[in-house]
C-alpha cells in the first residue's frame, strides 16, 4: 500500500513491480490484493498499463483499514470478535478481564485509525 501511495498517483502498478520494489513474494501479493480491492482500498486497472492504484487519496486511508481489511477485526483476545461462537471461556459478559481487554482492543483500533497511509508514506520519506 505504501509503493501505491508513492507511486499510483502517476499510474497503476502492477504486482510484479510492486513485488519487486519491496521484495515481497509476487504469490502473496495475488493473495492479499483481493482483499485489499473487496474492501474498497485499491482499484484494478485493466489492460497493457494496467496494475492497481489507491481507490482515494493515501489521506483517506487509514492505517487501521489496511489491518482490517487484511486480518480482520482487531481483537487481542478471541472473546471480543463479534462472532458470538468465539466467546472463549465459561465467564462470558462476567470475565473479570474482559473489561482490560476490550480497553486495549479500543487503543489499539485508535491508534490504527489514527494515522493515514500519507503520513505513514511522508515519514519514511523524510528519512531517506
Amino acid at each position: 500500500m505504501a509503493v501505491l501511495a508513492v507511486t499510483s498517483r502517476k499510474r497503476a502498478l502492477p504486482l510484479r513491480e510492486i513485488a519487486e520494489k519491496e521484495m515481497i513474494s509476487l504469490r502473496f501479493l495475488e493473495q492479499i490484493f483481493p482483499d485489499l480491492k473487496r474492501a474498497g482500498l485499491i482499484l484494478s486497472v485493466r489492460g497493457s498499463r494496467g496494475g492497481y492504484m489507491l481507490s482515494r487519496s493515501p489521506e483517506r486511508i487509514r492505517i487501521g483499514d489496511i489491518v482490517r481489511a487484511l486480518d480482520g477485526p482487531i481483537t487481542p483476545v478471541a472473546c471480543l470478535s463479534k462472532n458470538e461462537s468465539d466467546i472463549c471461556c465459561h465467564h462470558g459478559q462476567e470475565c473479570l478481564t474482559r473489561r482490560v481487554w476490550e480497553r486495549l482492543r479500543d487503543e489499539i483500533n485508535a491508534v490504527l485509525d489514527d494515522v493515514s497511509l500519507n503520513e505513514l508514506v511522508e515519514s519514511e520519506q523524510i528519512k531517506n
